[in-house]
């Protein structure tokens, strides 16, 4: 039988940044069994020495794979980022070296989908600041400013693996759902411009990978556009907004919805590194 790849036992797999002990269990039931699995992320020449001579890498959001540390690693053949994105790896370099990236796109999507549902009850019923009052010894009684999620309208931004994740658990809240770009999925309604999104909408979710047509995507104009009680949620990835106050805010200007005053809350759910 002719042989197309080399012994399983002299591949070499480094996986950085605690990847989940059941991806050790799954190479090494497919017979792969020079593992090497750390706990935390690596850079400069520590990188570039354990990169020498292994054929896959396995990596999560805080190691970064530059033109640089592939070019210290000639056997390497593929890269997996367990991760939404592959924002950490040089994807141009990795081409022009024949080296493979792929990511995980399903790893967190009902997550990061359950975790916006629940952000939007809890800023709807105003729940943060009463939380806070509370710890500071306030006992906050009105329903000022307090809704029901019930015919509320979502608009999602992004028509990826998470903002698919949608549709389903809108539809228990007896509430409407918009998106842009268009979506063919249950009965959301499609909008041609994301203005028109941005006008319908009670609370806005972000779900758009990193760029250039999505950086600072949601800025002056934009935040115009909205109702003034309308509520932002940022859960994407990528470089944050030039401006953006420190917050970790990466799709929009949190400077531009302070000095507007249009958006009633604004959430960043991401940070400028993520761990």
């Amino acid at each position: 039988m002719v042989k197309t790849s080399i012994d399983k036992a002299r591949i070499k797999s480094l996986l950085l940044e605690g990847i989940y002990p059941s991806a050790v269990k799954l190479l090494e039931a497919a017979g792969y069994t020079q593992i090497e699995n750390l706990r935390g992320a690596v850079a400069g020449d520590e990188l570039n020495a354990r990169i020498d001579d292994v054929q896959f890498v396995g990596i999560r959001s805080r190691t970064q794979l530059t033109a640089d540390v592939f070019s210290h690693a000639p056997k390497l053949a593929a890269v997996g980022c367990f991760f939404i994105g592959t924002n950490q790896a040089d994807l141009q370099a990795a081409r022009e070296r024949g080296i493979v990236v792929f990511n995980a796109p399903f790893s967190n999507t009902r997550s990061v989908a359950e975790l916006v549902l629940a952000d939007a009850i809890l800023l709807l019923r105003g729940v943060p600041a009463k939380n806070a009052a509370a710890h500071r010894g306030s006992w906050l009684r009105s329903a000022d400013d307090a809704y029901e999620i019930r015919g509320k309208t979502l608009g999602i931004v992004g028509y990826g693996s998470i903002g698919k994740c949608w549709p389903r658990r809108w539809a228990c809240t007896s509430s409407s759902l918009t998106w842009y770009p268009s979506c063919p999925l249950g009965n959301a309604q499609q909008v041609p411009e994301l203005l028109d999104l941005l006008a319908q909408s009670d609370v806005i979710s972000l779900h758009v990978p990193e760029t250039q047509a999505t950086q600072r995507m949601i800025d002056e104009a934009q935040i115009a556009a909205m109702k003034s009680s309308s509520m932002l949620i940022n859960s994407s990835s990528g470089l944050a907004s030039e401006g953006a106050a420190g917050c970790g805010a990466r799709r929009f200007s949190v400077r531009a919805t302070q000095q507007q005053g249009r958006v009633r809350v604004a959430i960043a759910g991401v940070q400028q590194r993520q761990s």
